[in-house]
């Protein structure tokens, strides 16, 4: 299971350093899929995202961040978090929000934290429309809520009158979570038209005794896989692109953020000068929404 980190009396430096790598991941992206938040009042998120907007403005990046945020989901009072989306509002537009309530069977219900899904206009990109279905599980339910995310796929596909989604998020989809066999047991990968762009055998997570393809992207349709840049799906590895040690990585997360690149309509154009679109699904970032009030401003 992914580790949450308590704030009691944190340290200032790592505070400033931990806050100072999630705001430089954020800014790389015109979409951002922040999990395991709690921050039900929305002090903590309001204050990041004017940080942000601050920072992009220090380095004349001329975009302007907005977020969208699910109410706390979790099966009880203790284990309440969020899905946030941080977006660039002058390349996509939230058009849709949709808070997916599951349908107990039998009283039980299929996901720890239902899918909070939201629905995405970028016009500059090959796709245009699409909406992204986001999940964390939980890791000794992983099998039952990934298979359950093709009810959610389905609900989508009427509600919306759209086969243009992506899933993303922590599935804890690896190691022994959900092996080779588990699969005949997805509808995700027994069904045809799904395509799992972060594999198997990619390491998500940061420490090393684990090896894990815990966060996955996944996408339906062949006009959304041809709609992505090739190759672009990895691992976006903080620590060497930031040259952090291991331990200043795991003050901020567990796991390393996934990604994904979509072509836009002037892919391939050398006068072109559209920022390509990036999809992030972040893991574990309670600590650094924890500790923004108490950091100053970088």
């Amino acid at each position: 299971e992914d580790k949450i980190t308590t704030l009691l009396s944190p340290p200032c430096d790592w505070d400033r350093q931990g806050y100072h790598v999630t705001k430089k991941v954020v800014s790389r992206c015109d979409i951002c899929l922040l999990q395991e938040v709690k921050d039900l009042q929305g002090k903590a998120t309001k204050a990041l995202l004017g940080r942000l907007n601050r920072y992009s403005t220090r380095y004349d990046d001329q975009y302007h961040y907005k977020y969208v945020a699910s109410g706390g989901l979790g099966r009880t009072p203790e284990d309440q978090e969020q899905y946030v989306y941080l977006y660039r509002n002058e390349t996509v537009e939230l058009t849709d929000r949709y808070q997916y309530a599951d349908k107990k069977e039998g009283g039980v219900d299929a996901f720890s934290r239902d899918p909070f899904v939201v629905r995405f206009q970028a016009k500059e990109t090959v796709i245009g429309d699409f909406a992204l279905i986001p999940l964390h599980t939980t890791a000794s339910d992983a099998i039952k809520e990934i298979d359950k995310l093709y009810d959610v796929f389905e609900e989508i596909q009427r509600k919306w009158n759209t086969e243009k989604v992506m899933f993303l998020g922590a599935f804890n989809a690896g190691c022994g979570h959900m092996t080779r066999q588990d699969k005949a047991n997805i509808r995700l990968f027994s069904n045809p038209g799904f395509f799992w762009l972060i594999g198997d055998k990619v390491d998500t997570t940061v420490g090393d005794l684990t090896s894990c393809a815990y966060d996955r992207i996944v996408v339906h349709g062949q006009p959304f896989l041809k709609a992505i840049k090739p190759y672009s799906a990895r691992v976006f590895n903080i620590a060497k692109e930031y040259k952090l040690s291991k331990e200043m990585v795991l003050e901020v997360s567990d796991h390393f953020p996934v990604e994904v690149e979509l072509k836009t309509k002037s892919s391939g154009q050398l006068q072109a000068q559209v920022q390509p679109l990036l999809l992030i699904a972040v893991s574990v970032i309670t600590y650094v929404l924890h500790i923004l009030h108490s950091t100053s401003v970088l």
